[in-house]
């Protein structure tokens, strides 16, 4: 959902018809009730707004649902998952919240691991580069509970072995092989009905990879990465099927202005 809704909703002022969300979603074999249950449980975290025309409901952007998914657009189609250009910086936060507060921490471990953080142990968590942590951590209330330092790493750090530590990169490599099984061949998901439902599909498996990649640097990750060659094939396939999956969406989707 949130890719369809990145992909053909965002910067348009327009509601959609949720006959429009249903057949989009039978070209994934997802059942009309499921993504009836979808869009109510949008509206209920305040992603969604719910628009009527006559006896018809659609469904709009809320403020919240496009600021994460501007971050998500720049976060999977400018930044990626490949760290590059890394300059040594490292943000450190730490912190300490009441037992009761669970919902909160789990809120901000949520994010934290969406900005690339992994964790050491303890309340401390590490990002290989600087983060905006008051952007990433606005609205839970953790004023005056968090302590934040950025800067290189210092001798005798040993930092492959930090990373080790903080982050599992096992299920990670083991997601971008899985991922390279199906979508790098010549004719990728053959049995899907067009390539809408190509580049839905494809579009929501590199999301839930960018969601679980921390974008390490890639001077420290091991050889032959898979996450390299995922990053071109995701790329490429874009090229390939952006044009015609809009076109198919855009014929298909019925729309109210608001």
């Amino acid at each position: 959902m949130l890719s369809y809704l990145g992909n053909y909703v965002l910067g348009r002022r327009v509601a959609v018809f949720s006959g429009s969300f249903i057949d989009a979603f039978g070209r994934l074999g997802v059942g009309e009730h499921a993504v009836r249950s979808t869009l109510a449980r949008m509206v209920d975290r305040g992603l969604l707004a719910r628009h009527r025309a006559g006896r018809r409901m659609h469904f709009g952007l809320t403020p919240r649902s496009e600021a994460i998914l501007l971050d998500g657009e720049d976060r999977v189609w400018r930044r990626g998952v490949l760290n590059t250009d890394w300059d040594g910086t490292w943000t450190v936060l730490a912190f300490s919240l009441p037992e009761s507060w669970r919902r909160v921490r789990h809120d901000l471990r949520a994010r934290l691991a969406w900005a690339g953080f992994g964790s050491l142990g303890n309340g401390t968590w590490i990002a290989p580069s600087a983060v905006d942590v008051p952007a990433l951590v606005d609205g839970l209330g953790l004023d005056g509970r968090l302590k934040v330092f950025t800067g290189p790493a210092q001798a005798p750090t040993d930092v492959p072995a930090m990373l080790r530590e903080a982050f599992d990169l096992t299920p990670l490599a083991a997601g971008h092989r899985a991922f390279l099984r199906r979508w790098d061949r010549p004719e990728p998901l053959p049995g899907a009905p067009d390539d809408l439902a190509r580049y839905l599909w494809m579009s929501a498996e590199w999301l839930e990879l960018v969601r679980a990649d921390p974008r390490l640097p890639v001077e420290h990750l091991p050889d032959g990465w898979p996450a390299v060659r995922g990053q071109c094939v995701v790329r490429e396939l874009r090229r390939r099927w952006e044009g015609p999956a809009r076109r198919i969406a855009d014929a298909s989707m019925e729309c109210i202005d608001v």
